[in-house]
């Protein structure tokens, strides 16, 4: 029987959203007060998703421990009180919009839990929500 299990934290983070292909108009177009030279910020929360079958010695899909150990080291210490354009390596050339912050989530995670299906959803604002599975 497989079931879901899931775990929320938070993290606070800074981007700008911008391409440098495009003109400053074009940006500012496109992405408007994202598009902020000095950068803005947002109090991310995220919901980690792992989908399996029950263990039948612990009654766990997964302990919720090891679950927070990961996100924690995989996520949080990365991503928390930084600048993701800046500070984060996997932005140096990717626009850190929530689509693809939730597509990096999903790939740092995923090698610790490949033995689970994952979602992963991220909630930039209380109204702007992404949802990430493969």
């Amino acid at each position: 029987m497989m079931i879901k299990i899931g775990r929320r934290t938070t993290f606070n983070a800074a981007h700008r959203l911008h391409n440098p292909a495009w003109s400053e108009e074009k940006n500012q177009t496109v992405f408007g007060k994202c598009n902020s030279p000095n950068y803005h910020g947002h109090n991310y929360t995220l919901e980690t998703w792992v989908r399996g079958d029950i263990d039948p010695d612990t009654g766990f899909v997964i302990n919720l421990t090891d679950l927070k150990k990961i996100i924690k080291e995989e996520i949080e210490d990365e991503f928390d009180h930084r600048n993701l354009n800046l500070d984060v390596p996997d932005f140096k050339n990717l626009n850190p919009t929530a689509e693809n912050i939730a597509k990096v989530i999903y790939q740092k995670l995923k090698p610790r839990l490949q033995h689970y299906e994952l979602t992963v959803k991220l909630y930039e604002t209380e109204n702007n929500i992404v949802e990430y599975t493969e």
